[in-house]
């Protein structure tokens, strides 16, 4: 028998005693069947028994554990975990359990959940299903939430009823990574936000085998190790062979014979240190100074786009490393330069496109037929569909020259995931502030892209409002009429901002500056409590931030007091970078003077 010590909740995870009525997340239990009594009484559950197989794999005893615990915390009922069937008035099935189930129907992260008088059973395919089973039956079933990385919204179940009924359901996106700080230092809590891409932990089900298609150039044909040697291996620019490494840089010779061979033999060296890896990237770098010698720009000239001598570059190492890994796919960005699809080339069948939208209105959805700014990533996107069936979305959430400046994207992301979706996406990197601590409302935006990566269907307004209510609670007003005075403005004032604007670029000037530092005000005076107080300091840092850009005739000690007071909170709250490339500690130096 595994047994496990009772845990008390702490501060962060405290259990609520008052019922709140939660919507936006559901995805099991109709409650019809409970309001016809056909369900299981939580109070009747004392003493049931968690049972998993003697053999179970580490995540399926963890995802076991974490049922046992959160379960406990809303509850108030300690189950016991065995590795056999004792004698109990009930038992929950976790993972390859004794219940009789056949899990080879469960597709990967897949998981199904069976509710009957005298047991609940929790299967899952894969290394991660059995897990994120147990976790959407404590959102639907407890009423548990999943907040921040320190905050666990958990209301007293001990009244509920758990309805009958036969449930599966299986992530329509096999790659989610909603790329925030918060989750890669808190893998825990990024699986329970069911991002599937930032820890290789095996008892949290590991990382998905779908690599992120990132730019790679400089890992393939390394410049310090070939570039004194062999500068003809590198882009040609303006007459001569580029040396800068910035960006991964320098780009390569795409249609040099040595370098395609040099490029898939240390493509083929990578996955024989990673086996279980599905795919491999084979990409630009992140400069624009891709190679214009007679060989290159010939084929660009004739298929009307960069992508020419890129796309066929990776078709031929595509083709080297086949030989090796039939089974292994090789990916490529259409990003930037890239993104429009060759007029004649196409991807071999083991070739991956990663499609990046960095030019893209981010206040609007993309498929938003009023936005110009998004029209030709549409017909990109549509064009690659006709000849590629293996797409995968590279998204921008965040402003990368300001990240805790306010940002009106929070209406673009649900259209945009669902676009991607019905665009046949098989997955989407959403990436915002990864690199920083403590962006502009960091919290809410990780919840609403997980949420909707992992279920698209979900209504988005209902998300926004649940993490708003259950996170400020007393709070919650003044900060939902921040949101929507930040978006209503820029809306109103027709801009178009992408993923790197100004103050200016999003709409702000110091009056909308200043009602977005009131309705903060008003939110702190609301605060019921110590901890609700942090929460929206915490948030308030981005209205700082737009005084200070908006505010420079402000006069001298006005100002000299707010960027105290933004520095003395950033630092608080643990801020770590300004913006993608410079810390936090560096701007405020730069503020200070």
């Amino acid at each position: 028998m595994i047994t496990r010590c009772k845990i008390e909740p702490t501060e962060q995870h405290k259990c609520l005693k008052t019922p709140v009525s939660i919507g936006g997340s559901k995805l099991l239990f109709n409650s019809k069947a409970v309001n016809e009594g056909q369900g299981i009484k939580v109070s009747q559950m004392s003493d049931w028994v968690i049972v998993i197989s003697r053999d179970a794999t580490v995540s399926d005893e963890y995802a076991a554990e974490e049922f046992q615990n959160w379960f406990e915390r809303s509850t108030g009922i300690y189950l016991p975990l065995h590795t056999d069937q004792k004698q109990a008035d009930g038992h929950i099935y976790i993972g390859q359990s004794l219940a009789v189930l056949d899990h080879s129907e469960i597709e990967d992260e897949g998981f199904r959940i069976i509710v009957e008088h005298n047991q609940i059973i929790i299967a899952g395919g894969g290394t991660r299903g059995a897990l994120y089973g147990v976790y959407q039956f404590l959102e639907d079933g407890l009423g548990i939430r999943f907040l921040t990385g320190d905050h666990t919204h958990i209301p007293d179940s001990s009244n509920l009823s758990i309805p009958f009924g036969d449930y599966a359901y299986r992530p329509p996106f096999s790659f989610r990574w909603s790329f925030y700080r918060e989750n890669s230092e808190n893998p825990e809590f990024a699986a329970r936000r069911r991002v599937n891409t930032v820890t290789p932990a095996e008892r949290l089900g590991g990382n998905v085998p779908q690599r992120l298609i990132n730019h790679s150039f400089h890992q393939l044909v390394p410049f310090g190790k070939y570039g004194e040697k062999h500068p003809e291996y590198y882009a040609l620019v303006d007459g001569n062979r580029h040396t800068d490494t910035h960006g991964g840089g320098p780009q390569l010779c795409v249609t040099n014979p040595e370098v395609i061979q040099i490029a898939a033999e240390s493509a083929i060296e990578h996955l024989n240190n990673h086996p279980n890896q599905k795919n491999i990237s084979v990409s630009q770098a992140d400069t624009a100074n891709y190679c214009r010698c007679d060989n290159c720009e010939t084929i660009n000239q004739a298929e009307e786009t960069p992508m020419g001598s890129q796309l066929s570059f990776v078709n031929a190492v595509a083709e080297l490393v086949k030989k090796d890994y039939p089974k292994v796919k090789v990916g490529t960005l259409a990003y930037w330069y890239t993104r429009q699809v060759p007029k004649t080339i196409r991807p071999d069948h083991n070739v991956q496109i990663q499609l990046c939208s960095i030019e893209c209105c981010t206040l609007h959805a993309i498929n938003d037929p009023d936005c110009e700014k998004n029209r030709s990533f549409c017909q990109d996107m549509d064009d690659w569909g006709n000849i590629c069936d293996d797409i995968w979305i590279w998204n921008y959430n965040t402003n990368f020259s300001c990240y805790d400046l306010p940002f009106p994207n929070l209406h673009s992301i649900a259209p945009n995931i669902r676009y991607f979706l019905k665009n046949n996406a098989k997955g989407a990197f959403m990436q915002a502030n990864g690199n920083g601590l403590t962006g502009e409302i960091s919290d809410l935006r990780n919840y609403i892209i997980s949420s909707l990566l992992w279920n698209p269907d979900l209504n988005d307004d209902d998300i926004l409002e649940e993490f708003i209510q259950l996170h400020y609670q007393s709070s919650a007003k003044p900060i939902r009429k921040y949101l929507e005075m930040i978006h209503d403005n820029a809306i109103q004032l027709g801009v178009h901002p992408n993923c790197f604007p100004s103050a200016e670029g999003v709409g702000l000037d110091l009056e909308i500056s200043e009602k977005a530092l009131g309705y903060f005000n008003q939110a702190l005076e609301m605060a019921d409590d110590d901890t609700i107080r942090a929460r929206v300091e915490k948030a308030s840092i981005c209205a700082y931030k737009a005084m200070i850009l908006t505010g420079e005739d402000l006069e001298e000690e006005k100002r000299k007091e707010l960027i105290n007071h933004y520095i003395g909170l950033a630092e608080q709250y643990n801020m770590t970078h300004a913006s993608e490339h410079k810390l936090a500690t560096e701007y405020f130096a730069e503020i200070r003077s």
